[in-house]
């Protein structure tokens, strides 16, 4: 019964200490520092060895100017525990009352703790990092570095290199590190790639790749040909990073794996020449039945992608060439799924689609084949507005694959169903939910359809204009473009100036962009920055009237301004990264 009584008053105590340190926190995060140093004293009055007690309450004296107090504690602690961290705190409080030529007599005493014992950097550079006395924290990695060979503090010298502004060191010391200890490479590109894309210069990326090359040309060493393959690959320079991966594969041709997912990059960047220059250069050198499948894949869906009517017939006999060729099996399991889709959505045979659907899930498939399949072919009832047998195969692969992004995709597209009936509460209600998807493609679409339902029920309850919309979003889903551009133009004819205009302006610039007509596709994109500069959609029309500018029409000078547009009035624009790049690049930064 003792022990009893013994556990309740411990789990009691610990639920009373727990609320005390949410409440210290509360006033801290509050701002209101004289609660916040009562509560945070009355905690390290009960575990007088938490050091994160012990500074939150020193920080509290500081921001209340309670300098003396501040310091009586930290040289008490000092005295008692000897930690080499309390110099630095100690410093710190003198730097706080202006009094700098004091502080620097403690922060050297720090330093000068780590060459009599190394093992204090971990204590001390900590502490000057949090107070950003950045070149002490590089000094005293320096310094037990220098002392202890066997330490390594590379990557985070690097960091402080970058944060100090010294753009050469900090690549080098990366690099070496990198290539000392290959394991750190993929922590230390995140890192390279966070300063060529949010915080680096116009010259960070170009000192990169002259490092790079110089390391390239040095050592032969093939790890040299990958990070340079890696760096044109994040500068979307595909045409580049292939001669890298040449290289490599020359001396190394174990695997064209690398070159493979290189051709699916550039695809989806939609650089078409890079994309089947790679990929037929796989298609050369390979005998592997896997990859062979997996590039004619790839090469045939960007072929059906830009393809007209007239070229139907041709892309028909190359799929049943191929399929004949590489058989009907597992293996060929995306060529068979190409084959059905175009099939139903381009030569409009969507029995024939389903037939070829149901003969591949008669073979032995795994659990995530059998998923792409279901999806196919929920896909194709859907276009032919059995909606009902759609969703049943929607619901299906969320059940079998539960969390996983093929069950995201599967939600999604069972969203779109419900919106596509004009079902928009429940549609809604997917959308919200898919809105927080891990996979930010996902996320992305579920948003825009969100907000496309959620405004347009705003501005009209009986949701008249959004039924003729989504009308219009499942033509184009059937592919009937023609009568998606009628559908769209009368919306704009009968709900002009209303909420639903801004969109379906958006819509119908991007039908004929996928058409080739970027002059009427340009028309609807200068509308709506004529007409809703407020609205939600005007980064897109500026970012893809750029897009068509730079890239379709080669004419960047009309392009440029447009990209600045986004980067200052924008910033909250997931194009604004891109738009940065493009108008350095059209600026003509060496960086790029």
């Amino acid at each position: 019964m003792k022990k009893i009584f013994l556990y309740i008053n411990l789990f009691f105590s610990l639920i009373c200490f727990s609320q005390n340190e949410q409440l210290a926190q509360y006033y801290y995060d509050k701002g209101d520092f004289e609660k916040a140093k009562i509560s945070y004293e009355e905690l390290l009055e009960n575990l007088p060895q938490n050091t994160q007690y012990f500074l939150r309450t020193i920080d509290c004296y500081q921001q209340l100017q309670q300098f003396s107090v501040a310091e009586k504690a930290i040289l008490d602690r000092l005295d008692k525990y000897k930690q080499g961290n309390l110099l630095v705190e100690l410093g710190y409080n003198y730097q706080l009352q202006k009094n700098d030529a004091k502080a620097k007599i403690y922060y050297e005493q720090a330093l000068d703790r780590i060459k009599k014992n190394p093992n204090e950097v971990y204590g001390i550079s900590n502490s000057f990092e949090r107070k950003v006395l950045l070149e002490y924290a590089l000094k005293s990695y320096q310094t037990a570095t220098e002392l202890e060979p066997n330490f390594n503090f590379n990557y985070q010298i690097g960091l402080l290199y970058g944060q100090l502004g010294n753009q050469e060191m900090m690549i080098n010391t990366f690099l070496n590190e990198a290539y000392v200890n290959p394991q750190n490479s993929i922590q230390i590109q995140n890192q390279l790639s966070r300063f060529m894309v949010d915080e680096g210069d116009a010259n960070f990326s170009e000192i990169l790749r002259k490092a790079l090359i110089i390391r390239a040309q040095k050592n032969q060493d093939l790890f040299w040909n990958h990070y340079l393959s890696w760096f044109y690959t994040q500068q979307k320079e595909f045409e580049k990073a292939f001669v890298q991966e040449k290289a490599i594969y020359k001396r190394d041709p174990e695997s064209l794996s690398n070159i493979v997912n290189l051709g699916q990059l550039a695809i989806e960047e939609d650089n078409q020449e890079a994309a089947k220059e790679i990929l037929g250069f796989v298609l050369e050198n390979t005998k592997d039945l896997e990859l062979l499948i997996q590039a004619n894949s790839y090469l045939i869906k960007m072929k059906i992608e830009k393809a007209q009517e007239k070229e139907y017939a041709a892309i028909n006999t190359e799929l049943e060439g191929l399929l004949k060729q590489f058989e009907i099996s597992p293996f060929t399991l995306s060529l068979q799924l190409i084959q059905a889709h175009f099939v139903a959505f381009n030569l409009k045979k969507p029995e024939e689609g389903k037939a070829i659907i149901k003969k591949l899930l008669e073979l032995q498939l795994n659990d995530y084949e059998v998923a792409q399949a279901k999806m196919e072919l929920a896909d194709i009832l859907l276009y032919e507005e059995k909606f009902n047998q759609a969703l049943i195969y929607y619901s299906q692969i969320e059940l079998d694959l539960k969390n996983d992004i093929v069950a995201h995709e599967a939600s999604l597209k069972a969203a779109k169903t419900s919106y596509f009936k004009t079902d928009f509460i429940w549609a809604l209600k997917q959308f919200k939910e898919l809105k927080s998807a891990n996979t930010q493609l996902i996320a992305n679409d579920a948003l825009e359809y969100f907000l496309l339902i959620n405004d347009n029920t705003v501005a009209d309850s009986t949701q008249t204009a959004l039924k003729q919309f989504a009308k219009g979003d499942y033509l184009l889903y059937q592919n009937r473009n023609q009568e998606a551009i009628t559908q769209f133009q009368t919306i704009l004819k009968n709900y002009k100036g209303q909420e639903i205009e801004a969109v379906t302006l958006l819509r119908l610039g991007k039908i004929y962009e996928k058409l080739g007509d970027f002059t009427l596709a340009l028309s609807q994109y200068q509308t709506i920055i004529d007409k809703h500069s407020d609205g939600i959609y005007i980064d897109e029309a500026l970012y893809f009237s750029a897009e068509i500018y730079n890239k379709k029409l080669q004419q960047p000078e009309k392009a440029k301004p447009l990209y600045e547009k986004i980067i200052f009035s924008h910033e909250d624009s997931i194009y604004f990264v891109e738009a940065r790049k493009k108008f350095r690049q059209l600026r003509g930064d060496t960086n790029l």
